[in-house]
């Protein structure tokens, strides 16, 4: 838990329970990245597959015969928060030659994908004409489960960014009843407060096998890292980030 707390992120070892489940929800996985109804989340030329809400797991994570999500880096996650329905996960899956521009994003977004890892907050929403930065979900916690073995664009994140977000958060929303929350404009604190995490965290590559997962903190400052392997075969993980109970928990817990 100290590590956690400290660096915003760590790392589990090979776990069994976990390997059984990964062996289990390969398959459905694949098979949703190829459904016609998935169409639309490959993005960036092909290169990646941003899979919202694509695995077809139930509220415990089970999925085709894997039994519900177990393992202790799950059992950790639980522990912050309390007993949690698990959301159907996130498939991200990338390919050789991420990142090609994403059909939309301008030159200078283009650039910074592939200059910051398209670095962001969790939870944190463009919106409206003027493009104004708004929290607009409220996570508890990202669990990160490696479904292939390829190490290619591991998921990067900059250690200690949380602490320094969650101050930004909580000076942001001091007063303001959870109702008023996501009318508040993130914009400007958000942009020079990233410009200082660039400077003063360190980028960390997190690199995971199949049996092993990552658990980031819900205000860590994180991204994907260009495709740069030699390996051709693509890298898929399985992202769980469930609602936390309440707002007020997710502003004021560590």
């Amino acid at each position: 838990m100290k590590e956690y707390l400290e660096k915003g992120w760590i790392k589990f070892a090979h776990d069994a329970a976990l390997a059984a489940w990964v062996e289990a929800a390969r398959q459905p996985a694949w098979d949703a990245v190829a459904a016609p109804e998935n169409t639309h989340w490959h993005q960036c030329g092909g290169t990646w597959f941003v899979g919202v809400d694509a695995l077809a797991n139930d509220a415990s994570g089970a999925v085709g015969q894997s039994g519900p999500l177990t393992g202790q880096a799950h059992d950790f996650a639980r522990a912050l928060f309390g007993p949690l329905p698990l959301h159907q996960a996130q498939l991200s899956v990338i390919y050789d030659g991420y990142p090609r521009p994403r059909e939309g994003e301008s030159d200078a977004a283009g650039r910074y994908r592939l200059k910051r890892d398209a670095a962001h907050l969790d939870g944190l929403k463009l919106e409206g004409a003027e493009r104004q930065r708004r929290m607009g979900e409220y996570h508890a916690w990202v669990l990160g489960i490696p479904l292939s073995e390829s190490a290619a664009s591991p998921m990067v994140v900059w250690e200690g960014s949380h602490r320094l977000l969650h101050d930004m958060l909580r000076a942001a929303f001091a007063g303001l009843p959870e109702s008023q929350w996501h009318e508040v404009d993130l914009t400007a604190r958000y942009q020079a407060l990233r410009a200082r995490i660039f400077e003063e965290c360190q980028r960390v590559e997190v690199c995971a096998k199949p049996g092993e997962a990552y658990l980031m903190h819900r205000f860590a400052l994180h991204g994907v890292a260009p495709w740069g392997a030699a390996d051709a075969a693509p890298r898929m993980i399985a992202y769980f980030r469930p609602e936390a109970p309440s707002r007020t928990d997710w502003l004021n817990k560590p």
